[in-house]
């Protein structure tokens, strides 16, 4: 009579643990709350008090909200915020479809030169943000050693103030920008064109559709969902645009391309207001907030219609 296996009172609970993922998910767990979760609760706890980087001590209050509501810089900081970011989107996505389809049209042909294009823009998106910000600051000189300003030289236009002038430097900025995201969007765009059904382009075709019909009638609406996803994502990206912005002006002239995330860390660590400095980031964190949910439920739809 073969002898029955004897298990321990834990044997049962340490096999069901044993499969199960939570030994595995728990670590993680673990530093996604201390490297997320933790510095979020202290940054809306710092925005509820007058903290400040050179004082020692600190109270709760509203003032925080009060004093960033009602500061003169308040409207201009979310005027070239709205202004940065819109143009921004703008020109970045149609420039990236534009690019993506000019690129997808040279695969369909055959042209070599596709993959260059393809090489060239990667390249751009690969560049860290404040190299970005060095290499324009470089083209935006003002003397002849700056290559824009040398090159409208040759066609008999003076000098322009790309960065010391408020009016030039908020769109010398943008410009910067759009070509620094361009290729995020291009990319983008690009595998979605790689998704669309041939059955389909061909049938237009074969109905009479010309080019433009073909565009705007067939591929923007197989397309809408990839288009609406990275204007959510470049919107996201654009809105926290951070490091480009330091390295090229700084927020100057005067304020003048001071965004938010720039914002931020002047008023922390530039003028050491560490109570105002966390409101302005509590609300950057709204607007990311926003945002996010409406990508999370718009992958969510796209994933029922699958």
């Amino acid at each position: 009579m073969t002898a029955a296996k004897t298990r321990g009172p834990g044997g049962s609970w340490l096999e069901s643990l044993a499969g199960s993922p939570w030994p595995w998910l728990l670590p993680l767990a673990a530093i996604l709350l201390v490297t997320f979760v933790f510095p979020i609760f202290e940054i809306v706890r710092l925005s509820l008090t007058d903290a400040s980087l050179v004082g020692g001590g600190y109270e709760y209050t509203l003032g925080s909200y009060g004093s960033l509501l009602t500061s003169p810089y308040f409207t201009d900081m979310l005027t070239a915020t709205a202004v940065f970011v819109f143009f921004s989107v703008l020109f970045q996505m149609l420039l990236g479809f534009l690019i993506a389809l000019a690129v997808d049209q040279g695969a369909r042909r055959g042209m070599r030169a596709s993959i260059v294009t393809r090489t060239a823009v990667l390249s751009a998106w690969a560049i860290p943000g404040v190299i970005i910000g060095i290499i324009w600051s470089i083209l935006y000189q003002q003397s002849e050693a700056g290559v824009l300003n040398y090159l409208l030289g040759l066609a008999g236009v003076g000098p322009v103030p790309f960065l010391s002038d408020p009016e030039f430097a908020l769109a010398s900025v943008t410009l910067a920008n759009i070509w620094r995201g361009t290729a995020f969007s291009m990319i983008l765009i690009y595998a979605g064109l790689q998704t669309l059904p041939d059955d389909v382009l061909e049938a237009a075709r074969v109905d009479g559709a010309n080019a433009f019909q073909s565009l705007t009638r067939v591929v923007l609406p197989l397309l809408a969902p990839i288009l609406f996803i990275n204007l959510v994502i470049v919107s996201i990206e654009t809105f926290n645009t951070f490091d480009m912005v330091l390295a090229l002006t700084g927020g100057g002239p005067g304020r003048a391309t001071e965004v938010v995330a720039l914002s931020i860390y002047n008023q922390i660590f530039q003028q050491f207001d560490l109570g105002p400095g966390a409101a302005t980031a509590v609300l950057l964190l709204a607007v990311n907030a926003v945002m996010t949910v409406v990508y999370i439920r718009l992958l969510q739809r796209e994933g029922e219609v699958a």
